[in-house]
């Protein structure tokens, strides 16, 4: 953490500054009750939208789908790469069983609009920092994941079509063991001042 003083008054800000990532391999039950979930979500589409397209979705993934889903993982990957290892298959089959809730979200831009393509796709990507606050918020944490199934096409059409991208793998749950704090930039690194 940053050496800012926090107040009482300030606690929007104390979750802001508090808020880390949890490893979905760790993050165990209780996770949220479905109305919990469903206002995270409604927290999430409360990104900054120009030109008010929503150019996102969130798939939610329930636990009674998860076999299902590390199927079309493992399948598409197999089919990509068929001299995949067992150890990658594993891995693999194991993805989407982490956490107690999983949200896909997915960037949908709306390509008949005159609004840049870009500022979609960051949108659908505020979309996903809103739902890991909202999670922090609630008292639960976040692991927002993306790796192979997220850049693969059939994995995608499992949940939607192109134009669509997988943004990331949302899971949500509680943490099983304190979150660790990361390494955090220099500031000095990463703000200056232009002066023209």
């Amino acid at each position: 953490m940053t050496d800012i003083a926090f107040n009482d008054r300030s606690t929007p800000l104390t979750l802001l500054a508090t808020r880390r990532s949890g490893k979905p391999r760790d993050l165990i039950a209780p996770g949220p009750r479905p109305e919990e979930l469903m206002q995270m979500l409604t927290i999430a589409a409360r990104t900054p939208d120009h030109g008010k397209l929503a150019p996102w979705r969130f798939v939610i993934v329930p636990s009674e789908a998860r076999a299902k889903l590390a199927e079309v993982i493992t399948s598409a990957y197999r089919a990509e790469r068929p001299q995949a290892g067992a150890t990658e298959i594993a891995a693999l089959e194991q993805f989407g069983h982490q956490a107690p809730d999983l949200v896909v979200v997915l960037s949908s831009p709306r390509t008949d609009s005159h609004i840049p393509l870009w500022e979609q796709e960051l949108s659908a990507g505020a979309a996903c920092m809103n739902l890991l606050h909202a999670a922090h918020a609630m008292g639960y944490a976040g692991g927002w994941l993306t790796g192979w199934p997220a850049f693969s096409d059939a994995v995608r059409d499992a949940f939607g079509a192109a134009p669509e991208r997988i943004v990331g793998f949302v899971f949500i749950g509680t943490p099983g063991r304190p979150l660790d704090e990361r390494p955090r930039p220099d500031m000095a690194r990463i703000v200056s001042i232009w002066n023209g």
